[in-house]
């Protein structure tokens, strides 16, 4: 669903976000895409296991649960942090992945900086037997042939389409289906420059270009000014924003807007990738921390 925003911008400038946050109660937005082929994928080598790798408040762990659960696969979630065994009722995220089935494997950050070894594969599967492997945040070829389902015909109005970035797999599959008019826009959630590489291994044109200013600090960094930023948002749009992710995107479009980025009468189409889930741990940080919390509608 596109719901254009109701603000008047300056130079004609008009803003739609996408809710792909509500194609599903518990597998929303980019993870639904990602894992539709994958779980396809999965049925079709009659694989009955599913194994993934993910932080403590990571929404492809919840998602991968969810969805394991609903089609009839086991789930295993390799978590990042020993450390985080004995707070799994004191973590909104691994709780829900915990009531839906998933059976989880902490292992230090060292470890796990080994993920994609074929010989701690190796060890997983000695461990575990047969399974099917998902990457960590989902992206993988069949990933992006999911994400490149997001774009529709009736987005062939916009000038400009901007997405969060992680992983890399939902901007590939929105540079591999825009039109040739369009110039997709990426926002990463982590600070550095080093996603380049990583999404042209999918990424079919070179219609993109990322804006590396507005991860404020770093991956799961917050500050008052961000909090401050959502809630007024969710107030003025009744658009709930994750703080990860889709908040730091729709953040920095609006202040590329103000230092008139964008050219006269752009037509501008944000996509909103879900990661609400995530909102009640990050709400328990802010709490701790004595900052106002995240207000949301989930």
């Amino acid at each position: 669903m596109n719901q254009q925003l109701p603000v008047i911008f300056p130079n004609n400038i008009s803003v739609t976000i996408k809710r792909e946050d509500l194609i599903h109660p518990f597998v929303s937005g980019n993870k639904f895409r990602k894992l539709k082929y994958n779980l396809i994928q999965a049925k079709a080598e009659d694989k009955k296991v599913l194994l993934t790798f993910g932080g403590a408040f990571s929404n492809h762990i919840a998602a991968v649960a969810f969805a394991g659960k609903e089609h009839g696969f086991k789930t295993i979630g390799i978590i990042r942090g020993e450390e985080i065994l004995s707070k799994i009722e004191e973590n909104p995220t691994l709780k829900f992945a915990q009531e839906n089935g998933m059976e989880f494997e902490f292992i230090s950050r060292e470890k796990y900086r080994q993920k994609s070894e074929k010989a701690f594969l190796e060890k997983l599967k000695e461990k575990f037997g047969d399974f099917y492997l998902i990457p960590e945040g989902g992206t993988n070829e069949l990933a992006v042939k999911g994400c490149q389902e997001i774009l529709t015909p009736e987005d062939a109005v916009f000038d400009y389409v901007c997405c969060a970035v992680g992983t890399g797999g939902t901007i590939a599959g929105l540079i591999n289906s825009a039109l040739p008019k369009q110039k997709i826009l990426g926002f990463p959630a982590l600070k550095g420059d080093f996603l380049q590489d990583e999404i042209r291994i999918f990424a079919e044109n070179e219609n993109w270009n990322l804006i590396t200013d507005y991860h404020f600090c770093g991956y799961g960094k917050v500050n008052l000014e961000l909090i401050e930023f959502i809630n007024t948002f969710f107030e003025e749009n009744k658009v709930p924003l994750d703080p990860i992710y889709t908040g730091k995107m729709v953040f920095g479009v609006m202040d590329l807007i103000d230092k008139k980025y964008f050219p006269e009468d752009s037509k501008i189409l944000i996509i909103h990738t879900g990661g609400l889930q995530g909102i009640e741990g990050m709400n328990i940080k802010l709490k701790n921390k004595k900052l106002p919390i995240l207000k949301s509608n989930v």
